[in-house]
């Protein structure tokens, strides 16, 4: 794989025809290796903005409701053709049917843990003990024990969950921010070649990217960052 094909390139934008133009005009298929797709832009478009998408997709819905309803929901989105599809780490039986479902589909299930814009505090506004190191580790590990095999989580644990987990799941990281951008809302942010090296697989770049002066240039350089990240688990693997 290629350090550019590592870059999630995140379609944080009101409408599809703003969407494409961006991507239009800065050639940027050619500088990503994938695109996400959220809730904006999803409500805006629905299923016509990932059929409109000629890279991989990543589709970050955060699916979070009663079992039937996230299970009937993933075969629905595989019926879209999506590479990735994100749902909150919630119970045992929801977790179960969705992995069943993507199993049917095709669809890599991603498990998001603790929201990169959340603090310790946020965690403890809701009577949930330890900090973000332990309860990212916990909902994953509960996860992973019921299928699912891919994670979102933030640079500053994604070491920790690395290790925590071994080799095999997936990685995908965002909360990117290169050295000089604004960290925004992102609580825990993290450098393109510090999360490669702590051993992310992916990588999530919206702002940074879709807000510089230059969206080609920046793209190039977290490029380049993730070429430096040296010989390590993350740059040496090649991602399922």
């Amino acid at each position: 794989m290629e350090p550019h094909e590592r870059i999630i390139f995140a379609l944080d934008f009101p409408a599809l025809a703003d969407a494409s133009k961006f991507l239009a005009h800065n050639d940027l298929f050619k500088h990503i290796g994938m695109v996400k797709i959220g809730l904006e832009l999803f409500i805006a478009a629905g299923p016509t903005a990932v059929a409109s998408m000629p890279n991989p997709v990543m589709l970050d819905l955060k699916l979070h409701d009663i079992p039937e309803t996230v299970e009937r929901a993933v075969l629905r989105a595989g019926d879209l053709g999506i590479k990735f599809l994100t749902l909150h780490v919630q119970q045992r039986e929801t977790m179960r049917r969705a992995v069943k479902a993507a199993e049917k589909t095709g669809i890599q299930l991603l498990g998001v843990t603790v929201l990169t814009s959340m603090t310790d505090a946020d965690l403890h506004d809701f009577c949930i003990e330890g900090d973000t190191f332990k309860a990212v580790l916990g909902r994953a590990v509960l996860a992973y024990e019921e299928g699912i095999t891919g994670f979102v989580t933030s640079p500053r644990e994604v070491g920790f969950l690395r290790k925590g987990l071994g080799p095999k799941p997936l990685i995908i990281v965002p909360g990117i921010r290169p050295e000089g951008t604004e960290k925004a809302d992102q609580a825990r942010v993290g450098l393109p070649k510090a999360a490669i090296q702590d051993g992310g697989d992916f990588l999530v770049v919206g702002r940074p990217i879709r807000d510089a002066e230059d969206p080609i240039a920046m793209a190039d350089r977290i490029t380049k960052e993730i070429g430096e990240a040296g010989p390590g688990y993350a740059a040496s693997k090649e991602p399922a």
